[in-house]
């Protein structure tokens, strides 16, 4: 069996470290690409416990719990070198500034971001503080963060490997496309991780993810044919934010 058809391989989960987040990635197997997004939701749940941990460092060191919310959606873009919220940005700008699919994509890759990128990421990063100042404030933001971690990035897994590439290039396409098995373990690995830390959210947590990925899925096949780095980014950021929202909802 080739190593590209093996669902699970020892470099997967230091192939997902790199692909998603500025951490060491040890062992890493780059050669895996998508057949490595079964353990995204590995990596969303240390960042989610790392973003946690800084929480609860803010807190003890006498910060509020809105600037505590603060100082994790600025460590969690930091330890993901805005790979998500750049992604959004673009998809923002290509997706309703674009005349037609070929502009669309043009916009998506050009580096500058535009003004509807600039409102998705304050409307984005807005809402997120938000829901994560009532957790933070309930003490719920040791589950409600790994949690809506895992969970984004599985529906990432999940919308990369039902859509086309809408490009011949770009880092989507160069990663490859996950087999729906592999994106059914990482949906999988996400809903064993709410149930070990918060089994009564699983119905929730599942219905916004998937209420975030189809939403994301339509709009890039309407409008793109596809999808891109880019969409997947935003399906991350997306997902995260309707997770914190429903367990701002939940445990608050």
């Amino acid at each position: 069996m080739r190593d590209k058809d093996r669902l699970f391989s020892a470099g997967d989960l230091g192939a997902a470290m790199a692909l998603l987040t500025r951490l060491p990635a040890p062992g890493a197997d780059h050669a895996r690409g998508a057949s490595a997004a079964w353990a995204w939701p590995l990596v969303g749940l240390l960042l989610g416990a790392l973003a946690a941990l800084g929480v609860q460092i803010a807190l003890a060191l006498g910060l509020p719990a809105g600037a505590a919310a603060a100082l994790a959606l600025a460590l969690l873009a930091g330890l993901t070198g805005g790979l998500h919220q750049d992604g959004l940005a673009d998809s923002a700008d290509g997706l309703w500034g674009g005349r037609d699919r070929a502009r669309r994509l043009e916009i998506m890759r050009d580096s500058r971001v535009g003004s509807y990128g600039v409102l998705a990421i304050a409307l984005v990063l807005l809402l997120q503080w938000t829901a994560l100042e009532g957790l933070v404030a309930a003490k719920a933001h040791w589950v409600a963060l790994p949690l809506a971690g895992a969970a984004s990035r599985a529906t990432m897994a999940a919308v990369m490997a039902a859509l086309p590439h809408a490009r011949a290039d770009g880092l989507a396409r160069l990663t490859g496309r996950p087999a729906p098995r592999t994106a059914a373990a990482a949906a999988g690995l996400a809903a064993l991780a709410c149930l070990a830390l918060a089994p009564a959210t699983l119905p929730a947590l599942a219905l916004v993810a998937l209420l975030s990925g189809l939403t994301v899925a339509r709009l890039a096949m309407a409008r793109l044919g596809g999808q891109t780095g880019d969409i997947l980014g935003a399906t991350q950021q997306l997902t995260e934010l309707t997770a914190l929202l429903a367990y701002a909802a939940v445990l608050t």
